[in-house]
């Protein structure tokens, strides 16, 4: 995640858009009503879910190499990369090879989600803010993921969030609704078109 004030000059700065497919973004504001999230499916280097919530005019993003869980045993890795622009939501498609991310994307999640965050007292507390804290609680509503969750930052504080040394735990609230497990990556399909990451690779790899 970047610091505060930087927008979305790292995602500009790394990326050739007379290359890639991916959003521009061009800075407009959000639709009204409850803010999106979006899980998409990144066979790059590595093969990782990217975690995304929108905050303000930009999707917030994390790396979670195993993917988020229903399982509220089960504490996922989730290190903090570049904001995202809102447009990334519906992005699937392939990165060429040589660009930053190069690689297949699918859609896997998509939808809303609501702030759970709470002071000691009970009241609301502005999600950027319980994220600048290093906890921030929320609840999806997506096609497969349902329920509350929770981001906590155990390592790397404000301001360093975008370092090397970041990482936090995304962990499914106990007792939280039902929702879908972490998939095998080579068979999901995409919440969007139905297709894996193969055919969106076979279809849209000579674009």
């Amino acid at each position: 995640m970047g610091g505060e004030g930087d927008g979305l000059r790292k995602y500009h700065d790394r990326r050739d858009f007379g290359r890639t497919g991916e959003p521009a973004g061009d800075g407009a504001p959000g639709e009204g009503g409850r803010p999106r999230f979006v899980v998409q499916i990144h066979d790059a280097s590595t093969l990782h879910f990217d975690f995304r919530l929108q905050v303000a005019d930009v999707l917030k993003s994390w790396s979670v190499p195993k993917g988020p869980s229903a399982d509220p045993s089960d504490k996922r890795l989730a290190v903090p990369t570049e904001d995202h622009p809102l447009e990334y939501e519906e992005f699937e498609g392939v990165i060429p090879a040589g660009e930053y991310g190069g690689g297949t994307v699918i859609v896997w999640d998509h939808g809303t989600y609501e702030p759970l965050s709470h002071d000691r007292r009970g009241r609301p507390v502005d999600f950027a803010e319980s994220l600048a804290h290093g906890h921030a609680r929320f609840r999806l509503h997506g096609a497969k993921l349902r329920g509350e969750y929770a981001l906590t930052r155990f390592r790397g504080g404000p301001g360093r969030d975008a370092g090397e040394d970041a990482a936090w735990l995304l962990v499914k609230t106990a007792g939280a609704g039902r929702g879908h497990g972490t998939p095998d990556p080579r068979r999901a399909r995409s919440a969007r078109t139905g297709r894996t990451l193969a055919r969106v690779a076979a279809e849209d790899g000579g674009a």
